[in-house]
């Protein structure tokens, strides 16, 4: 049944992404034939109006998946067989990693969630995920990522490297809540921004303009919404630091440019931390699309700088709060676990020296 049901979802939303990702040359076009339709609407102080409910859901990998190598567009073969394969009804909206399959069958397969392994436990994902509109490819990008060319993050500096080594052996330990990663710990999560990267489900974006301020509000979020001043102040002293930078923005004719640094040293992104600096910038090139762009510099993490593009297409509201903290005991349990597994491997390691 749900196969059926995809292929006239494919239609629309094939349709849908030709249209995205050719959206400037055909708007150009349209001016030129002189049958432009769609005009930039505008706030009262003449700004392009941003405002409303912005989704970034997409199976659109942040990189390219190794198969693909130097390919940067799908095909129109390959993007239609995607589009139905994503859309279709039952389909687990957090198997980010489908893309990445290259064997079609193979795809299929895993893409639901009654064919996962028996280890995995969870609650059903296509019954509690899915969106109105079933989540598909974003674009014809084979990546979000659009520099390097190669789909992919810099490599690693060894200053960088280090650091996502360390981060990644303190996830075992459990000494106290303060060792704990913050996603954990119901702090902030890293696709908050900046930048702003989608996650796995409930990735709405909310936008306020005021002429002198710009507020985004993320639907799965714990950090508290990004305010940012439009009225030319400079940015925080390099002695203050927030989990979310400080950030400032302008506009560059119709396209809102936001920067950001500042940011404090534990509020880690793939390596990257105090030293990140941030530019995004929020074009409206539809009525239903703004084009966001952002690129990401840090010289002790990476190589180079990376840019990624994702498409924020308008959506209905309202957004679920994320009251992550409200009966959470997880961190309670977690070190209680750890607690218990420490003095059981003492009572064996007792009972075997004493033998």
């Amino acid at each position: 049944m749900h196969r059926s049901l995809a292929a006239l979802v494919t239609v629309v939303v094939v349709a849908a992404l030709t249209s995205v990702a050719a959206v400037g040359a055909a708007q150009a076009q349209e001016a030129a034939d002189g049958g432009a339709e769609w005009t930039l609407p505008r706030t009262p102080d003449g700004q392009p109006d941003m405002q409303g409910y912005w989704t970034t859901q997409t199976f659109t990998p942040v990189e390219r998946p190794e198969r693909l190598a130097d390919q940067e567009f799908f095909s129109d073969e390959e993007l239609a067989l995607l589009q139905r394969q994503l859309t279709a009804e039952g389909v687990d909206p957090l198997r980010r990693d489908a893309v990445e399959i290259g064997d079609p069958n193979v795809r299929e397969e895993a893409l639901y969630q009654e064919n996962r392994e028996a280890s995995y436990v969870h609650y059903d994902n296509q019954v509690w995920l899915r969106t109105p509109v079933p989540k598909g490819l974003s674009s014809r990008r084979t990546s979000l990522i659009t520099y390097p060319r190669n789909g992919r993050f810099p490599p690693m500096t060894p200053q960088g490297a280090a650091r996502v080594a360390h981060e990644r052996a303190m996830r075992n330990v459990f000494d106290g809540y303060e060792t704990r990663p913050l996603m954990e710990r119901c702090i902030i999560w890293a696709h908050e921004g900046p930048p702003m990267l989608p996650p796995a489900y409930n990735d709405i974006h909310q936008i306020f303009q005021t002429p002198d301020h710009i507020v985004l509000f993320t639907e799965i979020g714990t950090g508290l919404p990004r305010i940012i001043p439009l009225d030319d102040r400079p940015h925080l002293p390099e002695t203050v630091r927030q989990f979310g930078g400080s950030s400032r923005a302008r506009w560059e004719g119709d396209t809102l440019v936001v920067e950001s640094k500042n940011f404090i040293a534990r509020r880690n992104y793939r390596g990257s931390n105090q030293f990140r600096h941030v530019v995004e910038r929020f074009t409206r090139v539809a009525e239903d699309t703004i084009r966001y762009e952002v690129t990401v510099d840090d010289p002790t993490t990476w190589t180079s700088r990376w840019s990624a593009e994702v498409p924020m297409i308008r959506t209905e509201g309202p957004m679920y709060e994320y009251g992550c903290h409200e009966g959470n005991h997880d961190i309670r349990h977690i070190l209680e676990i750890n607690r218990n597994l420490e003095r059981q491997a003492a009572e064996a390691a007792a009972a075997a020296a004493s033998r």
